[in-house]
């Protein structure tokens, strides 16, 4: 039998917490979990150090994507049934994109590395680039697995990835403003974190969801749906990713790595014998693929129980502050408080803090619903509804509550710092007075003028 409708002798399913049962019909889905490349997302969290506030927020980037995977097959299910293509172009369904939507959706966050996008600021990673470099080298086994399908078939799985890929409905399944991938991220995250405003009505938006010449558009009855996932990814944005703290520990995290990385770059060999050779290749900007996959969460961590004992007071510090939960303390600030970052970080100088280390700013923006101009009219960009007739109309021109937020980015910006800074009562440190100014210029979690000093902007 050809590989690529090859099917089980009986199908295979998955317990999950979020869609009960994931179930897999396909050989060549079965062998792609089986690679020691999508194997290796079990060791790589999902919200990397979310954990630190969530605490149940342990799950990793395997669930993810068997749960993408899941939810694409039922897409593809429910278009099948309802949206069969009847003659070439008609803009419904052809099922012969099934298997290359498939791979697509459970490979999507295969590049995915140890603490990605903390470990990607310091070294200059891209894990999408990743991704597809995995799919299409000839030396990983995720390769030999999509190559029994036909030569061509890894840069196609790769191509729907990078959104390339010729049919928008394949692409807009994977990545859009209403896919699989966050469908899937909202409530596998708000499940762990136990965070419930992150819920949806997953099964009416599959429901209303149907293919037309432009991508995926949504039935128009279907609308509050539609709405209730906006706002609940809106309510997770602000309340979990964004949380001040989960931020605090990634700054740890950063500058944790940024040490270890300067004072290999500054001494490469040591007499106590600092040899991270699994970061090497990072460190010296000569890495390969295969020395990416050998990292994972729980490498880093190894690493970081061996700093902690680090003669270098600086990583040994950083190192604990991160395995032992001691996050830096933060300020919002904005555009007229920007000005007294300068005098804080001299203060915190002061203090004998090295502010390389041990301050950051940080702005984290998101932009809950984003329409393009009616000039561009990207369909991937937008959410369409579809009318009776067939025409579609945007939905933030039809929901006001979506207008709302539409094309707004909402967050904040806040400088971090060491938590020592906001100690009472230190009459026995030396440092005392400083911490007492340094805090004159916080009030209410907002960095403030203090009352009758004057600055020039």
């Amino acid at each position: 039998m050809d590989y690529r409708h090859q099917l089980l002798p009986r199908e295979k399913v998955f317990r999950d917490p979020v869609h009960n049962y994931i179930a897999v019909s396909y050989q060549v889905i079965l062998d792609l979990i089986d690679t020691k490349e999508f194997q290796r997302l079990r060791r790589v969290k999902q919200l990397g150090v979310t954990e630190e506030v969530f605490h149940g927020a342990e799950h990793s980037r395997f669930g993810h994507s068997l749960g993408v995977y899941e939810i694409a097959r039922r897409i593809c299910d429910n278009f099948e049934h309802d949206y069969p293509s009847q003659t070439p172009g008609d803009g419904l369904w052809d099922d012969h994109e099934r298997l290359v939507t498939l791979c697509a959706a459970l490979l999507h966050d295969i590049g995915h590395g140890a603490y990605s996008h903390t470990f990607e600021h310091i070294f200059h990673t891209d894990h999408e680039a990743i991704t597809a470099q995995i799919l299409t080298s000839p030396t990983t086994e995720v390769n030999a697995v999509l190559k029994r399908v036909s030569p061509e078939f890894p840069q196609q799985v790769a191509s729907v990835i990078q959104h390339t890929y010729p049919n928008p409905q394949v692409v807009q399944i994977i990545s859009s403003q209403l896919d699989a991938d966050r469908m899937d991220y909202l409530l596998r995250d708000a499940y762990y974190t136990g965070a419930d405003y992150g819920r949806f009505d997953l099964t009416r938006v599959l429901r209303v969801m149907r293919p037309y010449k432009d991508g995926i558009a949504f039935d128009i009855d279907g609308m509050h749906a539609v709405e209730d996932y906006i706002l609940s990814r809106f309510q997770m944005y602000q309340q979990v990713y964004f949380h001040p703290v989960s931020r605090a520990m990634e700054v740890i995290l950063d500058h944790l790595l940024l040490r270890a990385k300067d004072r290999y770059d500054n001494q490469p060999v040591r007499e106590d014998g600092f040899r991270p050779l699994l970061l090497e290749p990072f460190f010296n900007h000569d890495w390969t693929l295969a020395d990416y996959l050998k990292l994972d969460d729980g490498v880093l961590n190894t690493y970081f129980l061996h700093w902690a004992d680090s003669d270098d007071a600086v990583l040994s510090d950083l190192a604990n502050r991160f395995l032992n939960r001691r996050p830096f303390k933060s300020v919002e600030y904005t555009s007229e408080t920007e000005d007294l970052l300068t005098i804080l970080r001299a203060k915190i100088e002061t203090a004998g803090y090295n502010v390389k280390y041990y301050t950051a700013t940080n702005d984290s923006y998101d932009l809950p619903y984003n329409a393009n101009s009616r000039q561009t009219r990207k369909p991937a960009a937008e959410i369409q509804l579809m009318k009776s007739d067939g025409s579609t109309i945007e939905l933030s021109s039809l929901s006001p509550l979506v207008a709302a937020i539409t094309g707004r980015e909402l967050g904040d910006q806040r400088f971090f710092f060491p938590r020592e800074m906001l100690t009472k009562n230190a009459e026995n440190d030396l440092f005392s007075p400083i911490y007492i100014e340094f805090q004159n210029y916080i009030h209410n979690d907002q960095l403030i003028h203090p009352q009758g000093e004057s600055y020039d902007n």
